[in-house]
């Protein structure tokens, strides 16, 4: 993945709700709110050692989840592949318009583009 905040907002968006309220709390207002652990730390009274912690906690057992189910893997993997057929969809419609102005052809791309569009939600 891109770098590690994107990676944690990826992994927090689909594991987030395996958290604990706690956990959820401070690493919504570290990477989303782009708070340090200090900050935290005087908000909520308690050391910075201990927002690092509840942190690396939250972090590691998303990862683990992650490592174990692959969906985010697979996920944006499958981003990649809608992509593609997004692509040779516009592909077909051009062909189509140039050479066979075919309706059923047309319809049946719109079918396939608001699919994939549904998917891709």
């Amino acid at each position: 993945m891109k770098n590690q905040t994107y990676r944690m907002t990826m992994l927090y968006d689909f594991y987030g709700e395996l958290l604990t309220e706690r956990q959820k709390e401070f690493f919504d207002l570290y990477y989303n709110e782009d708070l340090s652990l200090s900050e935290i730390a005087e908000n909520n009274g308690i050391s910075r050692q201990g927002v690092r912690d509840v942190i690396v906690r939250a972090e590691g057992i998303m990862q683990e989840i992650e490592d174990k189910t692959g969906l985010i893997r697979r996920f944006l993997a499958m981003q990649g592949d809608l992509d593609r057929i997004l692509a040779a969809a516009q592909q077909i419609k051009t062909i189509n318009y140039r050479q066979y102005e075919n309706p059923t052809i047309d319809s049946c791309l719109e079918q396939i583009t608001n699919a994939v569009a549904a998917l891709k939600e």
